[in-house]
């Protein structure tokens, strides 16, 4: 009993990912917004209400930060860091109102709780949500909104 909490707090550190993962290079991508668009969207249909497990990586279930890594390996050729934080220091930022399908978007509600997804245009993310799964959300939700600590482009 002692390990499993102490697992679970362990766990827990990271955000929503879990042991980090890193390549040095990323796949070069330079497929249009709409077919960067498309191969999300396929992604979700594939995945959609698959539920989020903390430290999850398949269709049992998924936490946010393996989810964007799978998304972006499997879809469009890109390895990115396994960790939420480590997520989030890869790449470039990007300007909230610059976003293109394919750039990543953290959340942040208190210092050691974040949260990403990939946006996929007209306003909306997909992301594994810990409450509902895998879903799309609209940025401009209030929960959202009120949450938004920075977006990152990995791919141009």
């Amino acid at each position: 009993m002692i390990r499993l909490i102490a697992l679970i707090l362990l766990l827990s550190l990271g955000g929503c990912g879990s042991q980090p993962y890193r390549t040095d290079q990323l796949s070069a991508n330079t497929a249009a917004p709409s077919q960067v668009r498309a191969e999300l969207l396929q992604q979700y249909r594939e995945w959609q209400g698959v539920p989020y497990r903390l430290g999850g990586t398949d269709k049992q279930g998924v936490d946010c930060s393996a989810f964007t890594q799978l998304t972006l390996r499997q879809r469009l050729g890109v390895d990115i860091p396994r960790t939420t934080l480590a997520q989030s220091q890869d790449g470039r930022p990007v300007d909230i109102r610059q976003l293109q399908p394919g750039d990543l978007l953290f959340y942040r509600s208190r210092v050691k709780l974040r949260h990403v997804g990939i946006y996929i245009g007209n306003g909306e993310f997909l992301h594994a949500s810990t409450s509902r799964g895998v879903m799309i959300s609209p940025l401009n939700n209030p929960y959202w909104a009120a949450h938004f600590w920075q977006a990152r482009r990995l791919i141009d």
